[in-house]
């Protein structure tokens, strides 16, 4: 970025320092989590590169894949996942691998372009779960305890690493979720957005979900080194949507075996393996809710051990997610289009 043109004549306008887009995303990260007391995580998915922020405890780590995107990495994200991965998260639309190989090479050569139709859209965010996906396990990989030691690492150093400790990214003990970039941010509904972050990142326990409305936290990051009261103020009345909460339970499901009991006032609902369910809970309100896993399942006290926890709304409300961690999807094309189908339209997704 210094051998910019005019980057020099820059420096000259500015006291502060010059920030890169990453470094500041990451900056208003580490504000948000610091200020709030959370465990966060944040992806921002662009047409070429995908950063993924986490801060655990008071740990921060970033990572650049900088060969998945949306645009111009759009076939690298086919080549490092397969078709047969992106082709797992498309419900009956008739799009066969061979077909779906040609609008990806279409997508390559006019790498700007944007869904026209409920298909194409469909397809898009297919790939956008494998390049969350495929990003996050990059950032498993390098986000690892060093011994004390805090970094700052990309992609490239997975090569050059010799060893390293347990990756610091816990997915039970994640507090809230941030998606940015325009697949998320830009969806043409909220609840896309979500299930897009909920399939590709698969977390546990209880979750909150938010996106970043207009492409803010960068400049909110660099407002943050200066004001970061203020930056904080912005970043939750006016950069952050809240989707909503995630109730997940961890561990393999039986399909149509109870897998979640919620107990809230007058409200009790029951959630079986494989089924994917939505509540309205508008943004302000808050539910106090009980929380009983199946036997086998875990939602961060332990193997059937119920949990009270705070669900807050949003733009979705409260999704109860039993399709099982890891999740895993029908084998048989037609029994995984038909469980697709359901999920999308059980979370709102499809109108």
């Amino acid at each position: 970025m210094a051998q910019a043109p005019g980057y020099g004549k820059l420096m000259t306008w500015t006291s502060g320092p010059i920030m890169s887009t990453p470094a500041a995303v990451g900056e208003m990260v580490q504000t948000a989590a610091r200020e709030a007391g959370r465990n966060v995580f944040a992806v921002d998915i662009g047409g070429a590169t995908t950063d993924v922020f986490s801060v655990f405890g008071e740990t921060f780590n970033r990572t650049v894949s900088a060969n998945l995107g949306m645009s111009y990495s759009v076939f690298n994200v086919v080549v490092e996942a397969g078709v047969a991965n992106i082709c797992r998260w498309l419900p009956p639309v008739g799009v066969r691998p061979e077909g779906l190989r040609d609008r990806l090479r279409n997508k390559m050569i006019r790498p700007t372009t944007i869904p026209q139709t409920v298909e194409e859209l469909l397809i898009e965010q297919a790939v956008a779960r494998e390049a969350l996906r495929l990003a996050l396990e990059h950032h498993r990989q390098l986000a690892v305890s060093l011994r004390g030691v805090q970094s700052q690492r990309s992609v490239g150093d997975m090569f050059t690493q010799a060893g390293g400790g347990a990756s610091l990214v816990d997915m039970m003990a994640l507090d809230l979720i941030i998606g940015s970039g325009g697949v998320l941010s830009h969806a043409p509904r909220r609840h896309q957005a979500a299930l897009m972050m909920i399939d590709a990142f698969q977390p546990q326990g209880v979750t909150e979900l938010a996106v970043d409305s207009i492409f803010m936290m960068p400049q909110l990051g660099v407002l943050a080194q200066q004001q970061p009261e203020a930056a904080t103020q912005v970043f939750h009345r006016d950069c952050l949507v809240p989707l909503g909460t995630v109730v997940a339970p961890a561990g393999p499901v039986r399909e149509g075996e109870p897998a979640l009991t919620l107990q809230a006032k007058d409200l009790e609902i029951q959630v079986r393996g494989g089924d994917l369910r939505r509540l309205e809970l508008p943004a302000g309100d808050a539910l106090e809710a009980r929380l009983a896993p199946g036997r086998a399942l875990d939602l961060g006290g332990g193997r059937g051990r119920e949990i009270k926890a705070t669900l807050r709304g949003g733009v979705v409300g409260i999704i109860l997610d039993c399709r099982g961690r890891p999740l895993v999807l029908p084998r048989e094309e037609s029994a995984r289009e038909a469980a697709v189908q359901r999920w999308l339209t059980a979370a709102g997704a499809l109108e």
